[in-house]
């Protein structure tokens, strides 16, 4: 990722002077030269673009036509409060506002339109893609554009709901190195797309699998019968349990492992929580820096964070046949 070959600006040197001491020359290098695409800008999603302005990555393209209103400035601390500030502008433009504050030296832009209107060749153009808070079709649909192209895009998933957090990773064949007993080492993963990885069964899983992961299959199954991604209230607690019970049989499952209140607690609030936002935007940062820069072992391929035990758990999911 990044542009080989290119340097960087002694502008650019001094402003990034101590994150080069933490990462390298070469690993600032490729962040000042990568383009990034975020498309869903909630309370994590803007903590993650904030955290890679600051980080210094070459440019920033945001997607979110939604208008803002004042439901939707509970966890996104770049709108301001002042109403008058934000009448008639989408998401996307007030955030690029803020964003553009936080770092002169990236450029942070603004593309229009629906995230499942875009075909594979405007992906081309960037390094990394997140997207929050799409639909189970858009997700998979995004992810296998990106996987079409001639070059390596990472692409990312994150979702908060209530005081829960997911995050998925596609880097596809991805190489990185690393020191082992003062010896640098090549490493090498393979990463399945979004749709491989939820279509492994869920009885060939580990017995002590994240609930969180499979809690949020079934609301994503849900959502896709006609639900706004994120839309869900307790009003929909019996109809989800029932698609639970239709999931489990399928899957051989004991529904134990989805429990009742753990689904109750992921549909019944439309809202996020802050500090969830903010632990799981700072992860996803850390991560899609790791990709650009190579430094440091990546995250395979999903991470759940829940509030309620303060526990973060990385779940390799990955085709069984690959």
């Amino acid at each position: 990722m990044g542009t080989e070959g290119e340097q960087l600006t002694e502008q650019e040197t001094a402003i990034y002077d101590r994150q080069i001491r933490v990462w390298g020359v070469d690993a600032q290098r490729r962040l000042s030269k990568s383009n990034v695409f975020v498309s869903g800008l909630k309370g994590t999603s803007v903590e993650f673009c904030k955290n890679i302005v600051l980080a210094g990555v070459g440019s920033l393209t945001l997607n979110d036509d939604r208008l803002v209103t004042e439901d939707l400035l509970f966890a996104n601390f770049l709108t301001p409060p002042d109403e008058n500030d934000f009448r008639g502008k989408s998401v996307a433009e007030l955030c690029c506002d803020s964003l553009k504050d936080f770092n002169p030296m990236v450029s942070v832009s603004v593309e229009k339109g629906a995230l499942s209107n875009f075909n594979a060749d405007f992906f081309q153009k960037f390094d990394v893609v997140v997207v929050n808070c799409c639909s189970l079709l858009t997700k998979k649909s995004v992810n296998a554009k990106c996987r079409k192209l001639p070059k390596r895009v990472a692409f990312y998933s994150v979702e908060c709901r209530d005081s829960c957090g997911e995050i998925f990773v596609d880097l596809q064949n991805y190489s990185y190195c690393k020191k082992k007993n003062e010896e640098t080492i090549e490493c090498k993963l393979h990463y399945p797309s979004f749709e491989e990885a939820i279509a492994v069964p869920w009885r060939s899983l580990p017995k002590r699998m994240s609930k969180l992961y499979y809690a949020m299959r079934v609301i994503e199954r849900f959502e896709e019968k006609g639900r706004n991604p994120g839309e869900t209230s307790v009003d929909d607690l019996p109809n989800v349990q029932k698609l639970r019970k239709e999931l489990c049989e399928a899957h051989c499952l004991n529904e134990s492992q989805i429990p009742d209140s753990l689904l109750r607690r992921l549909i019944a609030s439309r809202s996020e929580f802050p500090p969830v936002c903010a632990i799981i935007g700072g992860i996803l940062g850390q991560e899609v820096i790791k990709a650009i820069s190579g430094k440091g072992d990546p995250l395979k391929n999903f991470f759940f964070f829940d509030a309620m035990d303060g526990k973060g758990i990385i779940e390799d999911i990955s085709n069984v046949n690959s």
